[in-house]
């Protein structure tokens, strides 16, 4: 079910505004304000101009893998809270969510839409793919665009620190502090990224397969403390790892921000279209209204200098 005991994740159409402003592009018209200024770091993505595309591509369109059906991807398992009972196809969780919107948009019925299992690593390999598009926290990043297409962006989120209670790591006031443990975080994740980009520890950190492999890591005393984005953090803490606490976010705007967008074959005739409805639901505050529902906001976290 959503999780409706907090706040609302209010930080979520800012950044996803920063990230459309920094693109150069917004929707034309005579009634469109300016776009809103920024400090945030340029963005690696190409935001597609604006486009009628998104009835383009319908049930009756042929652009689809399966004719007149929409395959949909993500990863197994499907966590919290992004997805709700590891069942990607019941609309629950917030990328549940928006992968219903996104296909109602495009005029795909429930009925119309299947979804498959793909690892997260697969999804973002050069090469042709078994599905339509794929919604797996991935982010828009330079080099992964070499292999695949993404949509617009319709998730901005940052990164936060998870230890478990009463060891030294948990008692960490800023980044500087994170520096002599041994950290882990998801393979190939901005994540790990972050720990080699930003923190910069003394130790290697550790790459795991899975965030729960990672988790069972930090439980049994292999890593000191888990970088992961802040819904995952709110979920480890809350609900997946007894005894786990949040330590602190990330300061932002920072270079590790990021910005999640559904992931399609290279040069799928597809892109316009999706981007064209992920654009829509921003414009009319469906990402917004999907966010305060499913996610949780970042404010009250402790920010590591």
């Amino acid at each position: 079910m959503p999780r409706t005991g907090h706040r609302p994740a209010a930080l979520m159409p800012v950044a996803i505004t920063a990230a459309v402003a920094l693109a150069g592009c917004s929707t034309t018209g005579a009634d469109t304000p300016p776009p809103a200024t920024t400090t945030l770091p340029p963005v690696a993505y190409t935001k597609l101009p604006p486009t009628a595309a998104i009835g383009d591509c319908g049930p009756d369109s042929r652009t689809t893998k399966a004719p007149g059906t929409l395959t949909i991807a993500t990863d197994s398992p499907a966590y919290e809270p992004w997805f709700v009972d590891d069942d990607p196809a019941n609309g629950k969780g917030f990328e549940g969510a928006v992968a219903r919107a996104v296909a109602d948009r495009l005029g795909y019925q429930p009925d119309r839409v299947t979804f498959v299992r793909v690892p997260w690593a697969d999804a973002i390999t050069p090469g042709p793919k078994d599905f339509d598009f794929d919604i797996n926290q991935v982010t828009i990043v330079g080099d992964r665009r070499e292999a695949v297409d993404f949509s617009s962006p319709y998730y901005a989120v940052g990164q936060a620190i998870v230890a478990m209670a009463g060891t030294p790591a948990a008692f960490a006031r800023n980044l500087g502090d994170i520096t002599r443990f041994r950290l882990g975080a998801q393979a190939g994740s901005t994540s790990l990224s972050a720990i080699t980009g930003t923190i910069r520890p003394s130790q290697d950190p550790v790459a795991f397969a899975t965030n729960d492999e990672a988790k069972a890591a930090l439980a049994d005393g292999r890593i000191d403390a888990l970088v992961v984005d802040i819904p995952t953090g709110f979920q480890i803490t809350e609900s997946d790892l007894p005894g786990s606490v949040l330590v602190g976010q990330f300061p932002r705007p920072n270079s590790v921000t990021e910005f999640f967008g559904l992931v399609l074959e290279k040069g799928s005739r597809l892109t316009p279209c999706a981007s064209a409805a992920v654009d829509s639901l921003y414009a009319d505050g469906t990402l917004d209204e999907l966010a305060q529902a499913w996610l949780v906001d970042s404010v009250g976290t402790s920010i590591l200098e």
